[in-house]
């Protein structure tokens, strides 16, 4: 098990001001398996899980996901809110071992794994299983839904509102641009030259 950004094994208590219990019902296989892997699993305590992204997007992507078992935004309560603002602040915990890195932490609106889980990832994507228009969109449009925006939304409303699949494979299939500027490049290899030269500057 890894160890906290701290030095020492976290506990709930750590981040007592978030409240709330500590369950451990099953999880499903293919998360289980990622989170049980020390060559993945970077932070932990008795709530959450912080691993690396098997198949990351940029130089630093993490995967945050809780483990009791919630299987995605929808399923989400009112009172499940306390532990998405726990989640949200482990992983920024976590950045302040990246002084300097500009992070987004998010959920994909429809997202490919059962197991709700949050993206922390760095925003100059800079990697090389970024490969496809998909890729890019997943991160760089409104199928990311911003972690204080989920937050809130459940709080306000009780529930998770995300979108239809047919709305998701529009953003997903949307043309390409740049997130730093208004440059939309014809493919990934003509993005990833000009977000170099973002990097460079």
């Amino acid at each position: 098990m890894a160890s906290s950004v701290s030095g020492g094994k976290r506990s709930a208590a750590d981040f007592s001001h978030y409240g709330g219990s500590v369950k451990r019902p099953a999880i499903s296989n293919q998360m289980l398996a990622c989170m049980n892997d020390p060559n993945l699993v970077v932070e932990a305590d008795e709530r959450v899980v912080i691993m690396k992204e098997k198949y990351p997007k940029a130089l630093y992507h993490f995967l945050v996901t809780p483990r009791e078992h919630i299987p995605s935004l929808k399923s989400l309560k009112r009172e499940q809110s306390e532990l998405l603002r726990y989640m949200e602040a482990y992983a920024h915990l976590l950045a302040t071992k990246y002084p300097g890195i500009d992070f987004r932490y998010g959920y994909h609106a429809i997202p490919s794994m059962s197991q709700i889980h949050l993206h922390m990832i760095s925003q100059e994507f800079d990697s090389p299983c970024l490969k496809t228009k998909r890729h890019w969109n997943s991160f760089n449009s409104r199928y990311f839904l911003d972690s204080k925006d989920v937050i809130r939304c459940l709080e306000e409303r009780g529930m998770v509102v995300t979108m239809t699949p047919v709305a998701g494979e529009k953003l997903l299939d949307q043309p390409l641009k740049c997130n730093k500027c208004v440059y939309a490049p014809q493919n990934i290899p003509k993005l990833k030259q000009h977000l170099n030269k973002h990097s460079n500057n």
